[in-house]
């Protein structure tokens, strides 16, 4: 199996008998590391901007925020797409924005069902709706936006 970008990047970090392990699962590894970032990006863009404005709008500004993180490293270092010429990047890049779109819809009606409805804490629910979110998103990843042609 040809090792990716990220599988060569982390290599050094890997013990040599989990190796062959990781070389086999290295896309889906690289897509959930991919994918704490990418939740990383969206909590340190959320949780202080949801203590200023209310929690729908600071969910919104920090999907956006995650959205664009996320196209470049999945594009990059998970699904390894070297096309960059500009008329394959608009629509690579749109596809993937509007699966996000759907995530984002789902954890919108998530966080206000479960904040607004149920009284859950709101930084509970966004935690436990992250989850669920990453998971829908490598499926659309991998299926529909950047599958091998």
């Amino acid at each position: 199996m040809e090792e990716s970008r990220f599988y060569r990047l982390i290599r050094p970090l890997i013990p040599r008998p989990l190796r062959p392990l990781v070389l086999r699962w290295q896309e889906l590894i690289s897509y959930l590391v991919i994918g704490v970032l990418t939740t990383l990006v969206n909590f340190v863009i959320y949780f202080p901007l949801s203590r200023l404005i209310h929690y729908l709008i600071a969910t919104t500004v920090s999907w956006a925020g995650a959205v664009i993180f996320a196209f470049f490293a999945n594009k990059v270092y998970v699904f390894e797409d070297p096309r960059w010429d500009r008329p394959y990047l608009l629509r690579q890049a749109g596809s993937f924005t509007v699966m996000r779109l759907l995530s984002w819809g789902f954890e919108v009606v998530t966080m206000w069902l479960f904040v607004e409805r149920l009284g859950l804490n709101s930084d509970v629910t966004k935690i436990v709706a992250q989850f669920v979110v990453v998971a829908l998103n490598y499926v659309f990843s991998k299926l529909l936006i950047f599958r091998k042609k």
